[in-house]
């Protein structure tokens, strides 16, 4: 499968609907946080289409029926502090999921990834990792993470990798550097500043989630 087969970019109102208020300036820091989890809910749910199941036997108060669960295990990644606005939507579908946190900041004159944390056991114990990055800008993090997780021991072709919004140039550094990686995001945003940030983008998402933007007290 090309990476261009790999890239899954939602089409859908209620999607649209809720970037729309994400971007607004006037989005209190509640309504950013709603936005988010509602969006990474759809894309939990459409990026789980081809998991793998498991029939199971049981009865119904009425009888017998044939029912499934999800075989493989989950693990979510999420890249802080920005990817732990999507966590709880994803545990919304995954109850069970193990959460390994990977803290990665981006350094503000080179604009490269300075990986700080990793909570990432020393062998994998789950068999499928959801990488959470709300924000894709030049895509150095999410390449960090995605090299964490790799060598961690999860294959490529196990790892998901979902985004509220995507720069096109962010995007083609990803599928560039990991063609086999899978990627949903919500939106993709044509352009980057000369400072690397998304435009015309959500601003800083980790700020507007937490309410730490400049001047917000």
């Amino acid at each position: 499968m090309s990476p261009s087969e790999k890239l899954h970019v939602l089409a859908h109102p209620i999607v649209n609907a809720r970037l729309s208020k994400l971007r607004q300036t006037s989005t209190t820091p509640k309504e950013f946080r709603e936005g988010i989890h509602d969006i990474s809910l759809i894309l939990g749910i459409e990026a789980s289409r081809d998991l793998e199941e498991e029939t199971f036997k049981g009865d119904t108060p009425i009888g017998p029926f044939t029912g499934s669960v999800i075989k493989p295990k989950i693990g979510l990644t999420p890249i802080l502090r920005a990817g732990m606005g999507m966590t709880d939507a994803l545990l919304d579908l995954f109850p069970c999921a193990q959460v390994y946190h990977l803290g990665i900041f981006r350094e503000k004159v080179s604009l490269q990834p300075v990986e700080y944390y990793s909570k990432l056991p020393p062998n994998p114990t789950v068999d499928e990792v959801f990488l959470l990055d709300p924000l894709i800008a030049t895509g150095g993090t999410a390449c960090a993470a995605l090299n964490m997780v790799i060598e961690w021991g999860i294959p490529v072709n196990r790892i998901k990798l979902l985004c509220v919004l995507a720069s096109q140039d962010g995007l083609n550094r990803v599928q560039s550097e990991f063609p086999g990686v899978e990627v949903w995001a919500a939106a993709v945003d044509p352009k980057l500043t000369p400072n690397g940030l998304v435009s015309p983008g959500l601003g800083d998402t980790g700020d507007r989630l937490y309410n730490t933007l400049k001047g917000s007290d």
